[in-house]
């Protein structure tokens, strides 16, 4: 086989793996994803950038998946947002992949060993795990590969290629804010090789990005008074983290990005969080020596980790997914150089490859360690084991319930916390107990550490109930048990008239109805 042949088998066979392993689980929709299919459905049906119908919000945090599903929608005349969201992420991925193999090929000189990070991410139970998800994780990982292969893989250097990281870096802002974190290393390396080597500033990227992200910030502040998503205040002023919280949770996933906990235990854990460290150590200087341009990707985990255990808010599982392809990178390029010195013979060669094909292996049995062939709830096809949407099936059992039984309208206010799936399947106004679509929220927060029940981060302030009186409120036990199971006005207004039984989030997912005889608050002018 050629050398060029097999490289194209190899990118083939790459991308094809990485489209199966997500179309095969199907759609798990998380409750967050469908938040953004509510703003996508209400574009269509001519209501605006809007969760709520009127209220000028910026619930959502990526503006550019938004808009794609819309438009996805618009031009089909469908609205199944859940299908075009893993369509999207697994042509995203499937390119990623791609892209990641031939960037190990610049410090990898074995395209089989090169090709192993690329299996190990479209095997990965993170990586499909949001992208059958319906998250923007997949595009936004996309962005960053492509333009970190715009500025390292040319071997001629144009303006095309310069504004083309700048054109993905803003699509990568778009598609979500913490895409700051690799677009500033990125563009500050660009400016430091110009500078190096002493050609002109590399304003085309520059202004390509600006040109992309300018239009979003107008509208975004002449509609919202703001580009930042509510959603960023509320999730931090709402949610209780003990110290330190969130960096053990960013210390465990950097741990588990070869996923043997899975596999083997705690013990794979710390082992794996072992060769991180020391791979990394050898990754670096490899990619001094051999290709630059990679530093700022390779620096890119970093920088994710200090701010986000520096900020100790909560961290969604989704967060943790963008930088895990760059650390596979880490792992095999590190450990290839690790191992250079065998190269002095030719045994040595065939013992370096050998020996990394070997631990590829385990990681792929690591990975695969991590799906299961019959899930226990959805489809029953092979899905990540992590792709868990239990609660997400019953928010749209109980929206059914109050849609066919109860008569719930647009008009209908339903309260929840979790907004997703209830105000997709609902269509109802929402009253957003955590203020992802609702800011006027922020002042029943922060929350009094005595109402929060033992293992949870969350409970329904009395107060916003009793001010905003909902028709509905449905809500998981564990974040009423200390507030409003022990609040004598809302046990007064209202009645608890529907029970899932759960063993997540307290006992179970609960529906409470305002009683009849129940005193509304004052009309606002009233």
């Amino acid at each position: 086989m050629s050398a060029k042949t097999r490289l194209w088998v190899i990118l083939i066979g790459l991308m094809a793996l990485a489209v199966v392993a997500r179309l095969l689980p199907g759609p798990r929709t998380i409750d967050d994803a469908f938040i953004t299919f509510r703003y996508s459905r209400n574009l269509l049906d001519g209501l605006g950038f809007v969760y709520n119908p009127g209220v000028l919000t910026l619930g959502t945090s990526t503006p550019l998946f938004t808009l794609l599903m819309a438009l996805i929608g618009g031009l089909t005349g469908l609205r199944d947002f859940p299908q075009f969201a893993l369509l999207v992420s697994a042509a995203a991925d499937a390119g990623t992949v791609a892209l990641l193999f031939l960037l190990a090929r610049r410090l990898i000189d074995n395209d089989w060993i090169a090709a192993l990070p690329s299996v190990l991410w479209a095997l990965s139970p993170v990586s499909v795990t949001f992208a059958v998800g319906g998250m923007e994780t997949s595009v936004t990982i996309f962005w960053m590969m492509a333009a970190t292969a715009l500025f390292v893989l040319p071997r001629r250097r144009s303006g095309w290629a310069e504004a083309g990281v700048g054109l993905c870096a803003g699509l990568g802002f778009l598609t979500r804010a913490d895409a700051l974190l690799w677009i500033a290393p990125l563009l500050l390396g660009q400016l430091v090789t110009a500078w190096r080597d002493g050609r002109r500033l590399p304003w085309r990227a520059w202004v390509a990005a600006l040109l992309v992200m300018a239009p979003w910030a107008v509208f975004s502040t002449a509609t919202f008074g703001s580009p930042i998503p509510n959603s960023v205040n509320a999730k931090a002023n709402v949610y209780l983290l003990p110290p330190m919280g969130a960096l053990t949770t960013m210390i465990q996933a950097y741990s588990n990005v070869l996923n043997t906990f899975d596999l083997f235990g705690s013990i794979g854990l710390m082992l794996a969080g072992l060769v991180m460290v020391l791979t990394w150590v050898f990754a670096l200087p490899a990619a001094w020596r051999c290709s630059p341009r990679l530093l700022p990707l390779f620096v890119y985990p970093a920088i994710y980790f200090v701010v986000f255990a520096a900020s100790n808010r909560l961290i969604f599982r989704w967060y943790m997914a963008p930088t895990q392809p760059v650390l596979l990178l880490v792992v095999f390029a590190g450990g290839w150089a690790a191992l250079a010195p065998l190269t002095r013979s030719r045994r040595g060669r065939a013992g370096r490859t050998a020996a990394l094909g070997a631990f590829g292996v385990v990681c792929v049995a690591s990975m695969l360690a991590g799906w299961t062939l019959h899930p226990d709830h959805g489809s029953s096809r092979p899905a990540p084991v992590m792709a868990w949407h239990k609660i997400e099936l019953l928010y749209q059992q109980m929206a059914d319930f109050l849609v066919n039984e109860k008569g719930v309208t647009a008009q209908t206010r339903v309260a929840s916390g979790d907004i997703g799936a209830i105000g997709f399947y609902t269509g109802a106004t929402i009253v957003d107990t955590i203020g992802l679509v609702t800011p006027e929220m922020r002042r029943y927060y922060p929350l009094d550490p005595a109402w929060v029940v033992n293992g949870q981060n969350y409970a329904i302030p009395p107060a916003l109930i009793a001010d905003t009186m909902p028709d509905f409120l449905v809500v998981m036990e564990g974040h009423v048990r200390q507030t409003l199971e022990r609040d004598p006005p809302f046990q007064r207004d209202y009645e608890l008239i529907l029970e899932f039984p759960t063993d997540y989030y307290g006992t179970g997912m609960r529906l409470y109805q305002r009683r009849a005889s129940a005193a509304l608050p004052p009309m606002p002018g009233g």
